[in-house]
């Protein structure tokens, strides 16, 4: 404890660790190195404290045309040994038979949690399919959430270079304003949402934004995108283009409502005349069924008739025969 306090006095020993709150890749050096100073910044004490929380990963860089490596991932509290660190093991072997110090840049990578970057993309023109000529201004303002989950592929893409989350900002602005836009600008067409109701359709417009980050992030910047929060859309509506197309899309709706309702209207008066014609047939088959059954009763009567009558002559005639007889 005592040889690492007394290291602005000219200790031996290095206490390397990562105190940054904010940082994606970052460099540590010797206190008092100053950077591209000389090669005091790289020169690492042999048995010098080494922590890496948990979270983070420190990335020993040797010198040479190899650009040999060391990955030490947290959490890890211990002391710079051979035993820990492959590389370096037939380094100090082999270069400085074990004595100290060695040549070597180190750096801490981010890989914590969720990183959140925020993003605004200014106003962009979107148009509705069905009316091209009215461009409206659009912005959209957001954020990211990431994380860093292959390091090495990260190494290749960034460079092992100190690298916080402002210069991650300024290196994926142009892609995102990008993506989004040309997300947005197709969402009209692709999901039939129209531009004038645009900002009531936050949700399907998130999940479209996010499924076209994700893939990107991840192959461009090596980053994998947990998710994309949309905060606002935003549409210009002071803008002549937006005026000019609510003006037509009013329109539109007044003549849709207008022929729908001629349509109800119409509907309505041929279920009244069907309605009418039913009522009609039912009130002539009930005349029928009346007049039917006072005709049959009348057939009835007539049958009757008939029929006394025919047994009336019978009667007669079979008096006739007797008297003829005597």
């Amino acid at each position: 404890m005592g040889i690492f306090s007394k290291k602005n006095e000219g200790g031996l020993m290095d206490a390397i660790r990562c105190d940054e709150k904010e940082y994606l890749i970052w460099k540590w050096r010797p206190q008092g190195a100053e950077a591209n100073s000389t090669k005091k910044e790289n020169a690492i004490r042999y048995g010098s404290n080494l922590r890496v929380k948990d979270g983070e990963v420190a990335v020993f860089v040797y010198p040479g045309e190899n650009g040999n490596q060391d990955f030490i991932e947290g959490p890890f509290d211990q002391t710079v040994e051979t035993a820990n660190f492959p590389v370096l093991a037939s380094i100090v072997g082999a270069a400085f038979g074990g004595a100290s110090p060695f040549q070597a840049e180190i750096y801490f990578i981010n890989l914590a949690g969720l990183i959140l970057v925020r993003f605004a993309v200014p106003y962009f023109d979107i148009a509705d399919p069905r009316f091209l000529d009215y461009a409206v201004p659009v912005a959209v303002r957001g954020d990211i959430r990431f994380k860093i989950s292959d390091y090495k592929e990260f190494i290749k893409l960034h460079r092992l270079i100190n690298f916080d989350l402002e210069d991650f900002k300024a290196q994926i602005k142009s892609a995102v304003a990008k993506y989004v836009k040309n997300t947005v600008s197709n969402i009209p067409s692709e999901k039939g949402i129209p531009v004038i109701q645009i900002e009531r359709k936050i949700m399907e417009i998130n999940e479209a934004v996010e499924n076209a980050l994700k893939s990107r992030m991840q192959n461009e910047f090596g980053v994998t995108v947990s998710s994309v929060d949309i905060e606002a859309i935003e549409v210009d509506k002071t803008s002549e283009g937006y005026s000019q197309l609510k003006a037509v899309t009013q329109d539109i709706q007044t003549q849709t409502v207008q022929r729908q309702t001629n349509a109800n209207l119409t509907n309505m008066e041929e279920t009244l005349r069907i309605q009418r014609e039913e009522m009609q047939r039912a009130q002539k088959l009930q005349t029928e069924s009346a007049n039917l059954g006072a005709f049959q009763i009348e057939k009835q009567a007539e049958v009757g008739i008939a029929g006394a009558n025919a047994l009336g002559q019978m009667g007669a005639n079979g008096a006739a025969g007797v008297s003829l007889g005597n």
